[in-house]
């Protein structure tokens, strides 16, 4: 019984998959058998972060065995009706653990059903291997004992820029990566099998605290640039004067970063759409013109066919991801790749490094190396530090930038199949909040309705008319990231003030004021017991201040766990990335960032990699 594979647990999950479908069961698509779907959960399970997985085992065993209390035999074995009954009590529930295994279970299964919808099964069995990438010819075969000039951890953003960097400059470089070597084209985006190939944990990691926050990773090469949508932006002016003057970070002001800036937008093919806008899109930048606030359309990095007619909404078009742009230069300049290594820890031997990681493979290798740069992101690069006994000023500082979600109806068409990620955000109100639409495909727009069932169960025949947009805070709380003894994923803590909370009610409240001055007819605010918007005067039933334990919160954003700078009161890292106390260790990615932006950050890692890999070669 200690596994998520025993026949209690599986039928278990069975039961649950089956209930929380069934009322969805509304067109030939979602139509059972369900088994699919509990495949989708059992795999889901297994890669949840290692700490949770027991709690959540006994508390679905658990959750079966309450079913005696009220029909005298589990809940596997109940009719429909008690099961509905017992799933609606505790999905009610005041008792949060109880309304969040009940939205654990039904989130998943609601995600593997739509995503029928979209020809995308959960039945990943019959997909076979994933697509190895085109390069794979270039892969390093790993060996117990190996050695290189620099080790670079982390092939996101950071790490691949710094990787090509240093490689081009004639540097022997390691990239090590723990996930797979997949192309851009292995899935399609946002979708389940993306989930499951390219996502850690398959996208079930989560801060823990009064308001707990789902935050998403990439694990793959390329990182988060292979799962994200691509939007860009500069760090603004006036927060790189903040971090200038309260952390003492050098040559950080607008015009020190400009070049980096512009390099990065060169080499990733930074753009405007060259089309129209979705209609999505367009609804969200038209409420702000009506209200006075201030909209833009944010670039991409996608490279655009030029032969296309500009007045297409969808101009086709490829996202430029790390493996569509620096990893191949990295292989090209004569750089190594270890894909699907994990690092565990280093340790100084004399001035140099030993890195340990795990390959599925070779099983324990161990690289010596004369320099290390930490590219894991904002969470591993400082869990990682503190399981190699390096703590001052590492993982007591993260910060994100929570997000509310809800859903809009409109009378007329604004979705399509192929829409993708809207570009037009508000920025009015930055950088305390920021408003956007999201991914809208069938899959997402039922997850965001799960507080309506009424409203979800039609997803399926009006999501045309639906879309998802957010409220985006600039936080003034943070979070601690600190790995606990016998596990490998380490525990993540995030705490928002109540100026946070109000912020989030504030966001929603004027994100819904403008989606009804552009014509919605209905708003599905992600808030459980939450009420439908239907006109101005209904905004009067948004809470003032965001409910502890009743918002369901989320981020992709994450950042600021090991601060640079040269105050070493607050700073892990000097200005240009190295450890403080170490002459040959880096960090180059999220987590150098002093605070939260209030922007999408990969704009500033990237500028910010180059710049300190620049500086370690002498460049600068």
């Amino acid at each position: 019984m200690s596994t998520p594979d025993n026949r209690w647990f599986h039928d278990a999950v069975s039961a649950l998959a089956y209930s929380l479908a069934h009322p969805h069961a509304n067109s030939s698509a979602l139509q059972p058998p369900f088994n699919d779907l509990t495949r989708f959960i059992l795999q889901q399970q297994s890669q949840l972060p290692d700490w949770l997985r027991a709690p959540m085992l006994a508390a679905a065993l658990g959750y079966d065995a309450f079913g005696w209390l009220n029909g005298f035999k589990p809940f596997h074995r109940q009719p429909p009706e008690p099961r509905a009954r017992q799933i609606a009590g505790w999905k009610n529930s005041k008792l949060a653990f109880k309304r969040d295994l009940i939205r654990y279970f039904e989130s998943l299964a609601t995600l593997s059903l739509y995503s029928r919808t979209e020809g995308d099964s959960s039945d990943t069995e019959s997909r076979g291997p994933a697509m190895a990438a085109e390069s794979s010819s270039r892969i390093l075969e790993p060996h117990p004992e190996m050695r290189a000039e620099v080790v670079v951890i982390g092939s996101g953003p950071g790490g691949a820029i710094t990787a090509c960097l240093l490689a081009e400059a004639g540097r022997d470089v390691l990239l090590i990566e723990e996930g797979q070597f997949l192309p851009l084209h292995s899935c399609r985006p946002f979708s389940i099998t993306e989930m499951l190939q390219k996502y850690r944990n398959g996208g079930q990691t989560v801060a823990l605290g009064r308001n707990k926050i789902a935050y998403v990773e990439g694990r793959c090469v390329g990182g988060g640039s292979e799962i994200n949508s691509g939007l860009y932006h500069r760090t603004p002016s006036e927060v790189l004067e903040v971090w200038r003057k309260e952390f003492r970070v050098e040559s950080l002001a607008a015009d020190d970063l400009a070049p980096h800036f512009e390099a990065c937008e060169r080499d990733l093919s930074v753009s405007s759409l060259p089309g129209t806008s979705p209609t999505a899109s367009l609804k969200l930048h038209d409420g702000a013109t009506r209200l006075g606030w201030k909209s833009l359309e944010v670039p991409r990095w996608f490279r655009f066919d030029q032969s296309a007619p500009r007045t297409s909404p969808n101009p086709p078009g490829k996202r430029q991801s790390m493996t569509e742009t620096f990893i191949p230069r990295f292989l090209n300049a004569g750089g190594r790749l270890l894909p699907k290594a994990r690092v565990v820890r280093f340790r100084q031997a004399g001035p140099n490094w030993i890195v340990e990681a795990r390959h599925g493979e070779a099983g324990t290798i161990r690289v010596a190396a004369d320099s290390v740069f930490l590219c894991a992101g904002a969470i591993h690069s400082p869990a990682l530090l503190r399981r190699s006994g390096i703590t001052h000023n590492v993982g007591n500082s993260l910060r994100v930038h929570p997000t509310v979600k809800l859903v809009a109806r409109f009378p007329e068409v604004v979705n399509t199949a192929d829409m993708g990620v809207p570009v037009h955000q508000v920025k009015e109100f930055s950088p305390r909040l920021s408003l956007g639409c999201s991914i809208s495909s069938p899959a997402y727009l039922a997850l965001g309705l799960m507080d309506h069932p009424e409203a979800a169960r039609e997803t399926a025949r009006d999501w045309p008319n639906l879309a998802v947009y957010y409220a985006m805070i600039t936080s003034e709380g943070s979070g601690t990231i600190r790995n606990l003894p016998g596990y490998r994923d380490p525990l993540v803590r995030y705490t928002l003030t109540q100026k946070d909370r109000r912020n989030l009610a504030d966001g929603l409240r004027k994100l819904a004021e403008l989606l009804l001055e552009s014509g919605a007819r209905a708003l599905y605010p992600n808030l459980t017991r939450g009420p439908v918007l239907r006109c101005r005067g209904c905004l009067g039933k948004l809470p003032e201040v965001l409910p502890e334990g009743m918002a369901n919160l989320m981020t992709i954003h994450l950042f600021s766990s090991c601060p640079m700078g040269e105050d070493q009161r607050k700073c892990a890292a000097d200005s240009f990335g190295r450890v403080h106390g170490f002459r040959n260790l880096f960090l180059s990615d999220a987590s150098l960032l002093c605070t939260a932006p209030g922007v999408n950050p990969q704009g500033s890692i990237m500028a910010l990699a180059r710049r300190n890999a620049l500086k370690f070669l002498g460049r600068l």
